[in-house]
């Protein structure tokens, strides 16, 4: 499916606007001032200023709307080459679905993934929060905001517990592949509920662990989950590129850093994050307490840590 953004002030808004007002489709989406769909092609007014032209004559229509030289052509990154993945200068002016993860350096603890979209008017008050990469913020800070991230957007969160990670590893499967279905399932779920409020991303913008290519592959290997047919972008460091990305790092780790305090709880033990020196320790003592079985059961057994442990 191709794409086209257009630009366009209020009065351009009100013109394209009019010239689809036969095809026009009520209510309009969440966030949309229009909708209307005619042959072969969605078009889709945003309150943001911009004008979302998609299907097979999405450039042609845009074309007609505002004149070939000012449209952006978005065509689905599958069609367009071996770099059509990295996202374009205008990315955080778009509405995206954005993804990220946790955990996956973590012994101790699930691996947690988040898939996020957050509403045009809200992204004001997400970064009023002080919204950035959860790894620059302290437990505390992530502990306080994120309540009030999850209630101002549309999320997914995906965890995979240690019992079913470590299944998973034992039959072959490695970590980049785990996270390649949980982001795509996170994503997946956000883009449904979003179809079910009338509500259409613009793109994808996916926190980038490793290349696109290799991430559709593992995904063919995993039963081939399916992809919403909109621009799917990949980037490191994307919560930087916009706030989506951020809040989905900040969901993710909200929802590890309470597993992880769950698990200190029940066991009496404090649990560490990350795998160094004091994980050690920690793994130790463990298995002192509840043995060897109990230890597998809330860590990723594959990592370094187990030997260190045993031994």
């Amino acid at each position: 499916m191709s794409h086209a953004v257009v630009k366009a002030t209020e009065q351009q808004m009100r013109t394209i606007k009019a010239r689809y007002s036969r095809s026009l489709i009520e209510p309009p989406p969440q966030g949309a001032l229009f909708q209307a769909k005619v042959d072969q092609c969605t078009i889709t007014g945003y309150k943001s200023g911009k004008v979302l032209f998609q299907g097979k004559n999405a450039e042609e229509e845009a074309a007609k709307a505002k004149g070939p030289r000012q449209t952006e052509k978005k065509t689905k990154p599958a069609d367009v080459g071996k770099h059509s993945y990295a996202p374009p200068k205008t990315i955080a002016e778009m509405n995206v679905i954005g993804s990220d993860e946790t955990g996956t350096g973590d012994y101790f603890g699930p691996i947690t993934v988040a898939a996020c979209y957050i509403e045009t008017d809200e992204i004001k008050n997400i970064e009023a929060l002080g919204v950035r990469d959860s790894k620059t913020l302290t437990d505390t800070r992530i502990k306080t905001i994120a309540p009030d991230i999850v209630n101002r957007c549309t999320y997914s969160l995906m965890t995979l517990h240690n019992t079913k990670y470590n299944q998973l590893q034992e039959s072959g499967m490695n970590q980049g592949q785990m996270k390649a279905m949980l982001h795509q399932q996170a994503i997946n779920n956000v883009h449904a509920k979003l179809q079910s409020e009338q509500t259409e991303a613009e793109a994808v913008l996916i926190d980038q662990f490793v290349k696109p290519e290799t991430y559709f592959t593992y995904l063919r290997k995993s039963g081939g989950l399916q992809i919403p047919d909109i621009p799917l972008y990949f980037a490191t460091k994307a919560e930087a590129m916009h706030p989506a990305v951020a809040c989905a790092s900040i969901i993710a780790r909200y929802a590890f850093i309470q597993e992880i305090d769950q698990l200190s709880v029940h066991y009496g033990i404090t649990l560490p994050k990350g795998a160094g020196p004091p994980v050690d320790k920690a793994a130790n003592e463990f298995i002192r307490l509840y043995g060897t079985d109990t230890l597998k059961s809330v860590t990723k057994w594959h990592f370094n840590n187990t030997n260190k442990a045993l031994n």
